[in-house]
């Protein structure tokens, strides 16, 4: 009696190239997709972890002799407890997209350094108000977003500041105003000419 032999699968039946290839490295494939992606994430996390620090804001000159000097002896670096706030707590937001999208953004900085745009001092003074609007801008659009990851005006005590500190603290959100519109000379040295950050928003603002 004839045996009867295995048909072939039609190639409606027959797994596709695709299909077997997956089938036969999907699990090593997989393995290492986890670990790739793994790797990317401790690396991206270290890179701008390591960006964000002081140490990296002051290795190029124009930080460190404009910016920095400006800085180290102000509230926010040196003061009565200890506590500071350095370069990437005011100007690198929270949150991965905001700093996603910061981070970017610094390639425009890399770029300018490279151009040498701002490598004296008398190139820095001519670029201050231009640097000064774009913060400003930024803080403004933000609500003050950096200050306010540190500074809760709810969690403040009236009765523990001065008269014009609490007069002040009483008008945040406002009419648009945030802490920028006060506190933009905490830091950095204002640039001339009498401009704050209310000007920033204006269409005919320095950009």
């Amino acid at each position: 009696m004839p045996t009867s032999q295995p048909s072939e699968p039609s190639d409606g039946e027959r797994p596709s190239r695709a299909a077997r290839t997956v089938r036969r490295f999907g699990p090593s494939a997989l393995a290492l997709a986890v670990l790739v992606g793994v790797v990317l994430s401790i690396g991206g996390y270290q890179a701008v972890e390591a960006t964000n620090r002081l140490e990296f804001c002051v290795s190029c000159h124009e930080m460190k002799d404009n910016n920095y000097s400006e800085y180290k002896d102000t509230i926010h670096a040196r003061n009565r407890t200890g506590v500071t706030a350095t370069c990437g707590d005011c100007h690198v937001p929270h949150g991965f997209m905001p700093v996603a999208a910061r981070k970017l953004m610094a390639a425009n900085d890399v770029w300018h350094h490279l151009l040498g745009t701002e490598d004296t001092k008398d190139k820095f003074e001519a670029h201050r108000l231009e640097l000064a609007m774009k913060v400003w801008r930024h803080m403004k659009t933000t609500d003050s977003a950096e200050c306010r990851n540190c500074h809760n005006a709810h969690a403040m005590d009236p009765e523990a500041q001065g008269p014009t500190a609490r007069k002040q603290h009483q008008k945040i959100g406002k009419d648009g105003r945030t802490c920028i519109d006060c506190h933009y000379g905490i830091a950095h040295e204002e640039p001339q000419g009498g401009f704050e950050p209310a000007d920033a928003l204006r269409a005919d603002a320095p950009h």
